[in-house]
């Protein structure tokens, strides 16, 4: 398969197409052009957070599990991240797992009330 028009350009080039297919709803091309991305910017946040949500929009849940995993292993108080992870581990029915990822993301968000 051809991925010259998903590597294609720069990187601040190739993370604004991703926006542009992930706000088209495009999950699946947004995943394509992110992919390659992080793995040249492994260190940044923003574009793996991008390709766990693609993944978790295209019900991807595994890839974005993975992607999650990554994050909160690097930035523990993610709370974004933290929230994702409960949502992807939810939607695999892991939902004991999913709770505790939850709590924390509710906590670091400062909402108290549901922990």
């Amino acid at each position: 398969m051809n991925t010259t028009y998903y590597d294609h350009g720069t990187h601040a080039e190739r993370w604004e197409r991703a926006g542009m297919f992930f706000d088209a709803k495009d999950y699946y091309a947004a995943a394509r052009v992110l992919g390659s991305l992080v793995e040249e910017v492994p260190e940044q946040t923003g574009p793996r957070l991008l390709l766990a949500r693609a993944y978790y929009h295209s019900a991807q849940l595994r890839r974005a599990e993975a992607e999650l995993r990554i994050i909160v292993d690097r930035d523990p108080v993610e709370h974004y991240a933290r929230l994702m992870l409960g949502r992807t581990l939810q939607r695999q029915g892991r939902d004991a797992e999913a709770q505790t990822h939850l709590r924390l993301a509710a906590a670091l968000a400062g909402d108290f009330g549901e922990i």
